[in-house]
C-alpha cells in the first residue's frame, strides 16, 4: 500500500465516521475519533451486510482495498448509537 492510498483510506474513514456522528448527535471524539468510528463502522457495516446478503452499495476502491461507503456509515451509526447509550447511561449512574 502507497502513502497516498493509505492516507486516502484514512480519509474516507474520517468522512463516513464524522457523517455518522452528524446522523447520530454523538461525537466518540475529535479527527481520530471520527476515524476510527469510519474504519469501525466499514468493519461492522461491510461484516453485518456481507452476513445478511445485502448487495455493495457505493464501493470505493483504493490500492486494492474496498470500503463501502454505505454500510461503513451504517455501521458507524451503529457503532455511535450503542456507545452513546453506554455513555450516557454510566453518567446517570455517576449522579
Amino acid at each position: 500500500m502507497t502513502l497516498v492510498g493509505l492516507l486516502l483510506l484514512i480519509l474516507v474513514g474520517a468522512l463516513c465516521g464524522a457523517v455518522a456522528q452528524m446522523i447520530v448527535g454523538f461525537s466518540a471524539g475529535g479527527f481520530l475519533g471520527s476515524v476510527v468510528v469510519g474504519f469501525l463502522g466499514a468493519l461492522i457495516g461491510t461484516s453485518l451486510a456481507r452476513w445478511i446478503g445485502m448487495p455493495s452499495l457505493f464501493g470505493v476502491t483504493i490500492d486494492g482495498h474496498t470500503i463501502e461507503i454505505f454500510w461503513a456509515i451504517l455501521g458507524a451509526i451503529i457503532l455511535l448509537a450503542v456507545l452513546s447509550m453506554v455513555r450516557r447511561s454510566s453518567y446517570r449512574t455517576r449522579i
